[in-house]
């Protein structure tokens, strides 16, 4: 797994992308405080509302960017949509 720093809040994940359609994704405590998406499902008393977020949508862009330019290894970079890669 590889460390990528997410270009809106700068909230350090591992990635590892097993294809161009499957990416893994580990968010430590440090991470999930800094994301800003993921903040805002917060409430005001400090609990985590319902809505769970399975990921952050600049963090997306974030690796899409990364694999493209070849900072995460894609295992079959010949195959599939590469627009599609989180």
């Amino acid at each position: 797994m590889r460390p990528v720093v997410c270009e809106r809040c700068a909230a350090t994940v591992l990635v590892r992308k097993g294809s161009w359609h499957q990416t893994s994704i580990q968010w430590d405590g440090a991470a999930m405080d800094a994301c800003e998406e993921r903040r805002s499902t917060v409430t005001v008393a400090g609990e985590r509302s319902g809505t769970r977020l399975e990921t952050c949508g600049r963090l997306r862009d974030t690796v899409r960017r990364a694999a493209l330019d070849g900072v995460i290894d894609v295992p079959d970079p010949g195959a599939g949509d590469q627009e599609d890669t989180l």
